[in-house]
């Protein structure tokens, strides 16, 4: 077996190696700080009070296709490949399947993603409450979404099929099972490449964004009914002792 550094190049230890550890130990310490730090900050800082109407169908919609995606990535990266042809399914039921299954999740995720995005730019009162941490989150998000729907559209719906589960898959379990094979990786096409990057770098992210309410959501999160705002009651004012009451308006 040849050594690591034979196998790969410099560049591709670089960057299949050594980019996503250092994104992962990101992950890992900015968690812990978040939390030693700014607890009262670990939310999704929701903004339906300000707006709803879009927010009612981006939401649901962006959180029910995230759900389904990440599913898929589960399947497709974590479970090698002999796995489920042990279970009785084959190299083509399973790769019909994700794509399939992949494209209508992948289109409702970047749907709701959409209206998400367009909310924050287009209604006044939201763009004003879009801080730092916002700015970086929603591009880098957006980025690591539409890459992945087209390299699925590009390779796996128009064109002939390419099996990313013998390469990087590969790597993928590679890199958690401390024991890197960045040459599995360095001959997927450049819209895996840009896919597995910019998710990297939304992993090094997520400690410092709103990301880190996904955390403490609850499991019947979707089931939820909406939160219910209303406004106070006008009461009238106290009146002091001795003072006369207020006459009755006529």
């Amino acid at each position: 077996m040849k050594p690591l550094a034979a196998a790969a190049g410099d560049t591709d230890l670089l960057l299949w190696v050594a980019f996503p550890y250092v994104c992962l130990a990101v992950f890992v310490v900015g968690h812990i700080w978040r939390y030693r730090q700014d607890q009262f900050g670990w939310t999704s800082r929701t903004t339906q009070l300000l707006e709803h109407r879009w927010l009612r169908w981006g939401s649901p919609l962006f959180h029910l296709g995230a759900f389904a995606v990440i599913a898929g990535h589960v399947v497709g990266l974590a479970v090698p490949a002999s796995w489920t042809e042990e279970a009785g399914v084959g190299e083509h039921a399973y790769h019909s399947t994700a794509v399939a299954l992949g494209s209508v999740a992948g289109t409702v995720m970047v749907t709701g993603l959409g209206i998400l995005c367009a909310r924050r730019l287009l209604a006044p009162r939201i763009r004003r409450t879009t801080d730092r941490s916002d700015k970086v989150l929603f591009p880098l998000l957006s980025a690591t979404v539409v890459l992945g729907f087209s390299a699925t559209a590009v390779h796996n719906v128009l064109g002939v099929g390419y099996d990313y589960r013998s390469t990087v898959s590969v790597w993928f379990r590679g890199i958690f099972a401390l024991h890197p094979r960045p040459e599995a990786i360095a001959g997927a096409p450049l819209l895996f490449h840009l896919h597995a990057l910019s998710a990297c770098l939304l992993f090094a992210a997520w400690p410092f964004t709103r990301l880190v309410h996904v955390w403490s959501a609850p499991i019947g999160y979707l089931a939820r009914p909406y939160l219910v705002y209303r406004r106070r009651a006008a009461t009238p004012p106290p009146v002091l002792r001795g003072a006369p009451a207020p006459e009755p308006r006529t």
